[in-house]
């Protein structure tokens, strides 16, 4: 073994950081066993140094966190502070400096993973980012690495564990949207601004990774459909159990049929009860794999968390530090492919369409025949009402989001229906 320690640059040391720098000194040694030299902790950088950081030598704080990442004896730079600057600029001046960069953060990756991956390769050096997707669940290595052989064709996860939450109190007690938003929060689950996990946001850049590696092509988050779960209530689940399903908020990225394309989208649907992922619970993450040969894989477990995440990046840190000793480097960028990314009117899945309607004789032979004029065939149908007022509920065969968009635009014309109440799309098949 190797007695030089290689030395590690931290940059953040909140819930994850912290947990990055205790698990480094609390199983040093096996670390040590693992990579085949020591790994020494060489600088915190933070932006309150005065806070008491238990278990970290005072020393080795700075709020010069640029000034730590260019000291060139830094052999890996672990990124856990987020957001896209200076986050952006401390990566790539560390590769500049000799660094490889172990890496969490899902917006800077989502937004310009291509700028980085070309910077780490032009200089030699590793970039990382297992925590970035799905906490502590092995899935980026397994997609880019284990899988690097097979043809993926979709994948299709939870990876939002928030929100995953708040759907599952709604559909396992009845409660309603903010009831269960209340309860994540105080739990800890939600933060006190949840917008990045309810309406989406958090969940599309992880759906932006995903998809970059699994079909070997660019996918940046603006290429990403985002639909927010803020309107489904209870009612929508009550419709879902009639059906067989649960409602889930969902990351969806497939390549298309023909080979020719790729979509990625994020956005609640029904998913029937008997596919895996309708059972998983609470703040869980769960991912469903689909390739040509290994077939059906599904990765399941925490998605967030300190220690979770920590693991992630400490696994990472492993990998990079193996490398640096071997004088090698691992995967980088696989974007041969290219393929374009379709919008979502081009994506074809099942509806669930609840529509308020006058209760009289002919409304159903109106609303079908609207249907049928955009070419969007019917499942099932279903209708209740009484004193003048009825429910109608609707589930078509797979339809184009564009079909279905213009089907709901006519049926809105029509003077016999009062409301479309509520649309969801149905996964899972």
């Amino acid at each position: 073994m190797r007695t030089r320690p290689l030395k590690v640059a931290l940059l953040g040391c909140g819930v994850v950081g912290s947990e990055v720098a205790r698990i480094m000194t609390t199983h040093a040694e096996d670390l040590a066993a693992r990579i085949g030299a020591p790994v020494e902790l060489a600088g915190v950088a933070v932006r309150r140094p005065s806070k008491v950081r238990e278990g970290i030598d005072p020393a080795l704080v700075t709020t010069d966190a640029t000034a730590l990442v260019k000291r060139g004896d830094i052999d890996v730079v672990v990124e856990v502070i987020g957001g896209i600057e200076p986050a952006r600029n401390l990566i790539t001046t560390a590769f500049e400096h000799g660094a490889s960069v172990v890496s969490a953060n899902k917006a800077l990756l989502a937004q310009d993973g291509a700028a980085l991956h070309a910077a780490a390769e032009a200089h030699g050096r590793d970039l990382y980012y297992e925590a970035a997707v799905a906490g502590a669940i092995p899935l980026i290595r397994p997609l880019r690495e284990s899988l690097a052989g097979d043809k993926v064709n979709r994948v299709l996860g939870i990876v939002n564990g928030t929100t995953n939450f708040i759907l599952d109190k709604m559909d396992s007690t009845g409660a309603g949207y903010q009831e269960a938003l209340d309860e994540a929060t105080a739990l800890g689950y939600a933060e006190a601004d949840p917008t990045a996990d309810v309406e989406g946001f958090d969940a599309a850049a992880k759906a932006a990774i995903l998809a970059g590696i699994a079909f070997h092509t660019r996918v940046r988050l603006d290429d990403v459909y985002r639909e927010g779960m803020t309107e489904v209530t209870a009612a929508d689940f009550a419709s879902a159990r009639q059906m067989g399903c649960t409602i889930k908020l969902l990351a969806i990225c497939e390549r298309a049929k023909d080979g020719g394309s790729v979509t990625a989208r994020v956005h609640p649907a029904m998913i029937p009860l008997s596919h895996p992922l309708a059972s998983v619970r609470g703040a869980y993450n769960a991912v469903f794999v689909e390739s040509d040969a290994a077939g059906q894989l599904m990765f399941y477990g925490p998605g967030a968390g300190g220690a979770p995440t920590a693991s992630a990046v400490l696994g990472d840190l492993v990998a990079v530090c193996r490398n640096r000793l071997n004088g090698a480097t691992g995967p980088g960028e696989s974007a041969y492919a290219a393929l374009p990314v379709s919008p979502m009117g081009d994506v074809v899945t099942r509806y669930h369409i609840s529509l308020d309607v006058a209760d009289k004789p002919g409304v159903l032979a109106q609303v079908a025949t609207v249907f049928a004029e955009h070419d969007v065939s019917i499942d099932t149908v279903r209708q209740t009402g009484k004193d003048g007022e009825a429910s109608l509920v609707v589930v078509t065969h797979r339809a184009s989001d564009a079909s279905l968009a213009g089907t709901v635009e006519t049926l809105r014309k029509l003077d016999t229906v009062r409301g479309v109440a509520s649309i969801m799309r149905v996964e899972g098949e």
